[in-house]
C-alpha cells in the first residue's frame, strides 16, 4: 500500500482503540489492541504520518527511536526493596519506571491530554538484551512492571532487513501480535502531498518528467546508492533558502541529499535549466498579463518537457502567493472572536482601563496554549503560523496603546478595530491581485496551449492543492470552474478534498 492508504488504516485503528462503552471502559481491552507495525523503506514518511494523525485527532504523541535503548533505559533500573511476606522479611529486586513510560506521563501532565500515540520507531532494531522483553510489551503494553497508561495507542515502525543491517527479523509469535502494514514508495501519492507542502517546483517538474528517479535504492561498486522522499523534501527546503541567500546550487549540494551520482548530476543540470526558464519566460510578466510576443512564441513552440517546466514555474510563483494569502485570512478569521471577547471585556471595564495589559494577558494565555499543543506534538505548521500571527497582532496593538497612552475603553477598542480593519483591507487587496493573476494565467495557457494536457495539469494541480481550493472557494474563478467541469473534476472535487485531508503528512 502507499503512505496515504497506510495513514487511513492507522487512523482507523487509533479511533477504534479509543472507543469506549457506556461505562467508560475501552471497547477493545489493552492487551487486545494490536500495535500498528508500519514496515517500509527509509524516507517515505512513516514518522510524519504519526505526527499528522495526532494533530488531526487532537491527541498527544510521544516518539522514541528504539535503536539507542538498552534494557535498562527501556525497562528501568533495578533497586532493592525491603518487604514482609507472612511475617518474614525479604530484600526484593524492583525496577524504576521506564524512561519511555515516564515520558508518556510527563507529556500528559504538560499538555493535559490523556489520550495519545506512543510511537516507537526502528522497533525491529532493538538491542539483543532488550529483544526478549518486546514480546511482553507488544501484547501487554508493559515495560518492566510499568504499563503504558490506558488511552495510549502503541504504533511502531521499522525498515525491512535489506535496508538496515541492524534489523532483527520478528518471528511469527511476535508478528502475530501486530497489525502489519507494508508501505511502498508511490510518486503520485507523494506528488499530491508535495503540491500542498510547497515542494520546490524544480523538484516536482523534474520528477514529473523522470518519475523513476523519485525513489531509488541500488547496490553499486561504490556501495549503496539511494534517493528517498525524505531526501527530495529536505532538498526542497534547502533550495528555497539557497535562493533567498543567492548561494550557488550545484551538484555538490544536490549530492548531499540525493545519494545517487546520476540523479544528482541530472537534477543539478535540470535545476540550472529551470532557473534559465525563469529568466527567459519572465514569469512575473505572464502573471501580470503582459507576456510579450517572443515569450508567447517560444512557449507555443516548446517541447512538452519545457512546457511542463514553464507550468511549474507559473504555479510555483502563484501558489506561494495563494498560500500566504490563505494563511493570513485564516489567522484573521481566528483572531476575530478573540477581539470580540476583548471588546466585551473593555465594555465591562471602567472608562479608564489598561487595555494594553488586557491584550498582553490574552497573548500570554494563547502563548501557553500554543506551547501545550507543541509539547503534545499536536501543532501543525499552519496552526503554528496562525497562533504566531494572532500573538504578533495582540502584542503590536498593546505596544501601540502604550505608546499613545490610550486609557479610555472606547478609544482603545477603536484603535484595535482600526488596526484589524487595516489588516483585513490589505489582505483583501492582495486577494484581488492574486485573482487577477490567476485569470491571467488561465488566459495565457488557453491562448498558447488551448485545452490540452497543459490546461489539464494546471486545473489538476489547483484542485489537489488545499490552499488554492480554499482561495478559489472564497474568491471565485470562472476560468477554473469552466475547465474543472470540462475535465469532469467538478464531481470529484469533494472526494479529492477529503483525500487530501488524509494526506497531510
Amino acid at each position: 500500500m502507499n503512505i496515504q492508504e497506510a495513514k487511513e488504516q492507522i487512523e482507523q485503528a487509533v479511533r477504534i482503540y479509543l472507543m469506549k462503552d457506556e461505562y467508560g471502559d475501552y471497547r477493545i481491552p489493552i492487551e487486545r489492541q494490536r500495535p500498528v507495525f508500519l514496515l517500509g523503506a527509509p524516507g517515505i514518511g512513516k514518522t510524519a504520518v504519526m505526527e499528522q494523525i495526532a494533530q488531526e485527532m487532537d491527541i498527544a504523541l510521544v516518539s522514541y527511536s528504539m535503536t539507542h535503548h538498552t534494557r535498562q533505559s527501556a525497562l528501568g533500573l533495578p533497586f532493592i526493596s525491603h518487604k514482609k511476606y507472612q511475617g518474614a522479611e525479604f530484600d526484593v529486586s524492583e525496577y524504576t519506571m521506564s524512561e519511555i513510560v515516564a515520558s508518556v506521563y510527563e507529556t500528559m501532565e504538560a499538555t493535559g491530554k490523556t489520550e495519545g500515540i506512543l510511537f516507537l520507531d526502528e522497533i525491529n532494531c532493538v538491542s539483543e538484551t532488550l529483544a526478549p522483553s518486546m514480546l511482553q510489551f507488544l501484547q501487554y503494553k508493559t515495560f518492566g512492571k510499568h504499563q503504558i497508561p490506558q488511552g495510549w495507542v502503541v504504533a511502531t515502525a521499522g525498515n525491512p532487513p535489506q535496508f538496515n543491517r541492524s534489523v532483527r527479523e520478528f518471528d511469527i509469535v511476535t508478528m502475530d501480535r501486530l497489525k502489519v502494514l507494508e508501505v511502498e514508495a508511490d510518486y503520485e501519492t507523494w506528488r499530491n502531498y508535495g503540491v500542498n507542502k510547497g515542494i520546490h517546483g524544480a523538484i516536482l517538474t523534474y520528477l514529473d518528467i523522470k518519475k523513476q528517479d523519485f525513489y531509488v535504492i541500488e547496490n553499486t561498486v561504490d556501495g549503496k546508492s539511494y534517493v528517498t522522499a525524505r531526501g527530495w523534501e529536505d532538498l526542497s527546503e534547502t533550495l528555497y533558502l539557497y535562493e533567498e541567500n543567492n548561494f550557488t546550487v550545484d551538484e555538490v549540494l544536490v549530492g548531499q541529499y540525493l545519494r545517487n551520482k546520476r540523479i544528482a548530476r541530472e537534477f543539478s543540470s535540470y535545476y540550472d535549466l529551470y532557473q534559465k526558464y525563469k529568466k527567459d519566460y519572465r514569469v512575473a510578466q505572464i502573471l501580470a498579463g503582459n507576456a510579450d510576443a517572443d515569450v508567447r512564441k517560444r512557449a507555443k513552440n516548446a517541447a512538452f518537457d519545457e512546457r511542463i517546466s514553464l507550468l511549474g514555474l507559473l504555479l510555483d510563483a502563484l501558489q506561494e502567493k495563494i498560500r500566504h494569502n490563505v494563511e493570513l485570512e485564516d489567522s484573521l478569521r481566528r483572531i476575530l472572536p478573540v477581539l470580540k471577547e476583548i471588546k466585551a471585556e473593555l465594555a465591562a471595564a471602567d472608562d479608564s482601563v489598561d487595555a494594553a495589559a488586557i491584550l498582553e494577558h490574552r497573548a500570554d494565555t494563547l502563548q501557553q496554549e500554543m506551547e501545550q499543543e507543541d509539547k503534545a506534538n499536536a501543532l501543525s505548521s499552519s496552526a503554528r503560523k496562525g497562533y504566531q500571527l494572532i500573538l504578533h497582532t495582540l502584542r503590536q496593538d498593546a505596544k501601540g496603546l502604550r505608546m499613545k497612552d490610550i486609557r479610555d475603553a472606547n478609544a482603545a477598542f477603536l484603535y484595535i478595530k482600526e488596526a484589524f480593519d487595516e489588516q483585513v483591507g490589505s489582505m483583501q487587496a492582495e486577494s484581488s491581485r492574486i485573482s487577477q493573476e490567476l485569470a491571467n494565467l488561465f488566459a495565457f495557457v488557453e491562448k498558447i496551449f488551448g485545452d490540452g494536457n497543459e490546461m489539464l495539469i494546471l486545473v489538476t494541480d489547483l484542485t489537489v492543492n488545499a490552499d488554492s481550493m480554499k482561495f478559489i472557494s472564497r474568491n471565485g474563478s470562472k476560468e477554473y470552474f469552466k475547465y474543472n467541469k470540462k475535465y469532469q473534476l467538478y464531481e470529484r472535487q469533494q472526494e479529492i478534498a477529503d483525500a487530501l485531508e488524509q494526506l497531510q503528512i
